[in-house]
């Protein structure tokens, strides 16, 4: 009998806007931003969903975190936004 795998990390993929606001984090904030990017990538379904369209809102107020983000249909995580890192 095989073992029981983990489930499989999503990949994080993040669009130009999210990386210049990544260029000016500090490293502190930075990474509070990781922390919830992994977070993120272990359960895409995370948070709620921004009615009407395909993004996600994922909040992490112990962090203080916000992220803006949508899941592919391959399971690929497209991070639009890093707010309040």
């Amino acid at each position: 009998m095989s073992p029981e795998r983990a489930p499989r990390r999503s990949q994080v993929v993040l669009v130009e806007p999210a990386l210049n606001q990544l260029a000016k984090l500090t490293a502190a904030e930075t990474h509070r931003l990781d922390r919830a990017i992994v977070a993120i990538s272990v359960n895409p379904e995370l948070d709620t969903p921004v009615p009407d369209t395909l993004l996600r809102n994922y909040v992490d107020d112990v962090d203080g975190v916000r992220v803006i983000y949508y899941v592919t249909a391959l399971r690929q995580i497209t991070i639009v936004a890093c707010v309040e890192a």
